[in-house]
């Protein structure tokens, strides 16, 4: 989507991210509030015998085919930027030649290959120590990332003469921004619990008969189609008139730390329903206000923000990377849960007088609220460039 815009009306870009992910989360309002019915048997089949959970899947699948068959029908109104050749300066390449430049070990060298020792490492303790495969292998390639991008980053210099000046500052462009997005992980472990902690939450708390605890997600998007308008049209306007709308990353920060927020809210209701009180469902709304404008601060803006530091030859490259760190983000979560099932973890717990899962929800509110400082820190020595098409 960012290839529609240039330097002309890069103005523009931060609307049209909005738009996209206003309108995406359009389509998961209704998908929140209905698919929960239709998978307990409501609709087609209750009315002609269906399997519930073939309409349930079925109904999304059906309406992406839509989605997609007018997507192609205004194929002629984008602007197309035409895949560039096969390019010996790609962002493998010119890393490539960093680490063996030299034609020897270096510091750098020695730290890729690190890295993907102690990977080999990892995905061995799916057998040595019954690890989790998921577990192992998303963690193996976690250090395979860290290893080589590090030791990319302390050799980069030797690219250069191999591959042109660009190539190479486009690959320490993007280098630069792994460490932002490395930082923003801890708020998908946050957000992407409000489809299971969440959910489980409300299951223990009381609501009508005839509402099920998973409709409650619907909350999130509603709640995005009513914040991007009213930051977009409201706050920002009148911070801009005084001169004090917020950075991209600026609001990146803002974003992991009301995130973190929100799980202290959801904390301190676990420890209340831990403690037999009758809490209704509706106490759930506070954190979800504080989760999506949070979501609405980060990840909206993410888009745009990584879009932008990409260089042209690698946009590709660092929206992967932007896709990663949900990935990792979801990482976190396995490894915390679990140690949180070790005996000497659960033990220490209980000695605390808190459940397992309040420790969790107050664990990951302490590790968004760090995250965020970390961000706060490093965004400030941060160079933002502008790499919109001329």
């Amino acid at each position: 989507m960012g290839d529609q815009f240039d330097q002309s009306n890069k103005q523009l870009a931060k609307v049209a991210f909005d738009a996209f992910y206003w309108i995406i989360n359009f389509g998961s309002f209704f998908a929140s509030l209905f698919m929960p019915k239709l998978l307990q048997g409501a609709g087609p089949a209750e009315w002609w015998g269906w399997p519930a959970a073939s309409v349930a899947f079925g109904i999304p699948g059906v309406l992406m085919l839509i989605a997609t068959i007018f997507f192609w029908a205004g194929r002629k109104r984008y602007v197309k930027v035409p895949p560039a050749p096969r390019d010996p300066h790609s962002f493998a390449n010119v890393i490539r030649t960093a680490l063996t430049a030299r034609g020897g070990m270096t510091a750098g060298l020695a730290l890729a290959i690190a890295g993907c020792l102690l990977a080999l490492v990892s995905v061995g303790m799916i057998w040595a120590l019954d690890w989790k495969i998921v577990i192992a292998l998303c963690l193996a390639l976690v250090l395979v990332l860290f290893g080589v991008g590090l030791g990319a980053w302390m050799e980069l210099e030797n690219a250069r003469g191999r591959h042109p000046d660009e190539a190479v500052d486009g690959v320490r462009s993007v280098l630069r921004v792994l460490v932002i997005f490395a930082l923003v992980t801890p708020f998908w472990s946050l957000f992407d619990q409000k489809a299971s902690t969440w959910v489980f939450q409300a299951d223990a708390m009381t609501k009508p008969v005839w509402f099920s605890p998973a409709q409650m997600q619907a909350l999130n998007p509603a709640l995005v189609m009513l914040i991007i308008p009213f930051n977009n049209f409201v706050v920002y306007p009148w911070l801009r008139r005084r001169g004090k709308e917020p950075s991209q990353l600026g609001r990146m920060a803002l974003g992991m730390a009301l995130a973190g927020a929100s799980w202290i809210v959801v904390g301190a209701m676990q420890l209340m329903i831990d403690g037999g009180e009758a809490l209704s469902i509706a106490w759930q709304v506070l954190p979800y206000i504080l989760l999506t404008a949070g979501e609405v601060l980060l990840s909206a803006t993410g888009l745009e923000f990584a879009y932008s530091q990409a260089p042209a030859s690698m946009k590709g490259v660092i929206m992967s990377f932007w896709s990663l760190a949900v990935t990792v983000g979801n990482l976190w979560v396995l490894i915390v849960n679990a140690g949180v099932k070790n005996e000497a973890v659960l033990g220490a717990i209980e000695r605390s007088g808190m459940g397992s899962i309040a420790f969790q929800m107050f664990f990951f509110a302490l590790f968004a609220l760090a995250a965020a400082l970390a961000f706060h820190l490093v965004a400030k020595r941060y160079r933002v460039v502008d790499n919109y098409r001329s």
